[in-house]
């Protein structure tokens, strides 16, 4: 009897006893590679959109098994080189195959949730932005980030807008260009490490001085565009 029939003969029946420790290490493994999926899934570009292919699932899978089986020697080696199913094949009247099977359904969901967060966030950015654009086109106007109604008013003097937005810019030399390319920047640099909106609105210098701000309460992302 090898080494992966003796285990499984076990927990013939049973919940294998390392199911829920795999799992959530697996689900903490993938929240923390959503830097490494998201690089994967722009290198795919217009190949992303109908791909059914889970994009890291099985790496992280045989990533964390590796890890569990180096502090656990009582647990063979799964992987071949062609997936957990075909180790199973002749044995599928045990118990480990649905486990893995049902982890990795579950890291599949969570990777297209992750993935369905990020195009709309995409959406986001490309919408302000093709606003912002558009403006600019119609007479050099930026639409309020604030409120998103109104055009600002940007001069030597101040940017502001009637929903109360105000910023002195008195020899900061801001123009529409310059302000335009701050909202671009902040806006896709949050982006990079974040897949929820961020918001916009003002708050104060120590010595009274307002201040537009881009912050995200999902990922602490804080920084001032003007």
């Amino acid at each position: 009897m090898d080494a992966v029939q003796r285990h499984r003969s076990m927990y013939k029946g049973t919940t294998p006893p390392w199911k829920e420790t795999y799992r959530k290490r697996c689900v903490e493994r993938l929240k923390n590679s959503r830097s490494r999926l998201l690089e994967k899934f722009r290198q795919m570009g217009d190949d992303s959109g109908g791909s059914k292919r889970s994009l890291l699932v099985q790496e992280v899978m045989e990533e964390e098994w590796s890890a569990l089986q180096s502090s656990n020697h009582g647990l063979p080696s799964l992987w071949n080189g062609n997936g957990i199913r075909d180790v199973y094949t002749a044995q599928q009247e045990f118990d480990e195959l649905s486990a893995f099977e049902e982890i990795q359904q579950e890291l599949i969901a969570q990777e297209l949730s992750i993935l369905e967060e990020y195009n709309s966030s995409v959406r986001y950015e490309e919408q302000y932005l093709n606003s912002v654009l558009e403006g600019m086109e119609q007479g050099g106007q930026i639409i309020c980030p604030i409120c998103h109604a109104n055009n600002l008013t940007v001069n030597s003097h101040f940017t502001s807008c009637p929903c109360g937005l105000y910023v002195n810019t008195i020899g900061k030399n801001v123009t529409s260009e310059v302000l335009q390319n701050l909202l671009e920047r902040r806006v896709t640099e949050h982006m990079e490490d974040c897949l929820h909106n961020p918001t916009f609105s003002m708050a104060f210098n120590t010595d009274g001085s307002p201040n537009l701000m881009i912050s995200c309460k999902v990922c602490d992302y804080l920084s001032v565009v003007l």
